[in-house]
């Protein structure tokens, strides 16, 4: 687990590199291993503005919502984009393009270093 501090906020998350190259600044690739549920952990979000944070134990991703085809949705938060599935409820027809947050088991979100 680490502490992954973004433009948009910070939360701890599990860290998928070298564990003696957690510290430091990395481009990352973002998964998360828990679909999406309308109504359940996915809802309309109240500010229209990136977000990443901590509440009640889980992390909460805050963007713009794209649905690009069955079961896929793309989260743009901030300059990341966070491919996600989609449970059973989806979110309505009329979410697509909307803000949303997303709150999820820290354990199912995982970073990827990578380099350019």
């Amino acid at each position: 687990m680490i502490r992954v501090y973004t433009p948009v906020g910070h939360a701890v998350v599990v860290w998928r590199g070298e564990p003696n190259e957690a510290a430091g600044r990395h481009f990352i690739e973002w998964t998360v291993g828990e679909d999406i549920l309308w109504g359940v952990n996915t809802r309309p979000a109240l500010l229209a503005e990136p977000g990443v944070w901590e509440e009640a134990g889980r992390v909460v991703l805050r963007g713009r919502l794209e649905l690009v085809e069955e079961p896929v949705a793309v989260l743009a938060v901030g300059d990341s984009q966070v491919l996600l599935e989609v449970g059973s409820p989806p979110p309505p027809d009329n979410i697509d393009g909307t803000w949303v947050e997303i709150s999820l088991a820290v354990e199912t979100v995982e970073l990827y270093p990578y380099s350019l």
